[in-house]
């Protein structure tokens, strides 16, 4: 790795650990690590034990969330999702995916996200990542329907809208978690060159990406901030110090309960 040396504690904005063989085993490689990282659940069951293992962890904490990709078969956990919330300072995956395996349960996944957010706009204080997959204009014509500014803090993960949808996400409030995978793209290398430097954070979304042919591990964000180095003209470590500032910001009062 080229460049000043970063500064810890890293962040993985967007994973999956209880996706990994030894869910323990990794928060405590993130703790071991120094990696900052929200572990997301793709069904309000497995909220329980997610939020039970991160509790007494410094770095990790987890996010209650009903996967855009399985609303229509999990409908019946909406309810089960709305028991936990109060509970839950964190919020995701939750959002909405175009793709075409999935558009067909649009419309219930409309529903559910729309009560996401109304949910967090009442409750208030709520930290949400956000999936987006060919819904890029509908997630925000959504979010700024049904979630007032400064209700909530909204980080879209993997995002890959066009450059004025990122500009309306900006205005809007909103930070941009960035992975190196979603990087090996000309245009969204591009994408996140546009990007205000002051908005972006970074993810892997492990174990669904790669890493030296192997899934992905929260501490392979440096990964990411190689590549988002390498498309802004800058070098990891200046990357690394500004997504650590931008965390903070994001996070606000939240940051202490982060170690940072």
């Amino acid at each position: 790795m080229t460049g000043a040396p970063m500064q810890p504690p890293l962040a993985d904005l967007h994973c999956h650990l209880d996706l990994y063989p030894d869910h323990a085993a990794a928060i405590r490689e993130c703790e071991r690590d120094g990696v900052c990282a929200l572990t997301v659940t793709t069904t309000p069951k497995a909220w329980p034990r997610n939020r039970d293992l991160t509790s007494s962890s410094r770095h990790v904490h987890a996010a209650l969330g009903l996967h855009p990709q399985l609303v229509a078969e999990r409908s019946s956990e909406i309810g089960l999702w709305q028991e936990y919330f109060s509970e839950a300072r964190y919020i995701g995956e939750v959002g909405l995916d175009g793709g075409p395996r999935f558009y067909r349960s649009l419309d219930v996944q409309r529903q559910f996200f729309e009560l996401v957010l109304r949910a967090c706009a009442r409750e208030g204080g709520k930290f949400i990542t956000v999936h987006s997959v060919r819904c890029t204009k509908e997630v925000l014509d959504m979010i700024e329907k049904h979630l007032p500014a400064r209700t909530a803090r909204v980080v879209l993960h993997w995002f890959t809208g066009s450059k004025s949808e990122a500009r309306r996400a900006v205005d809007m409030g909103c930070y941009f978690s960035v992975n190196a995978d979603m990087l090996r793209k000309a245009q969204h290398r591009d994408l996140v060159a546009s990007l205000p430097s002051d908005r972006v954070l970074t993810e892997t979304d492990g174990p669904f990406t790669q890493t030296a042919s192997r899934p992905a591990r929260p501490s392979d964000v440096r990964a990411a901030l190689e590549s988002i180095a390498v498309c802004r003209g800058s070098d990891a470590g200046t990357v690394a110090a500004a997504v650590r500032t931008n965390l903070i910001r994001f996070l606000g009062d939240e940051a202490q309960a982060w170690a940072l």
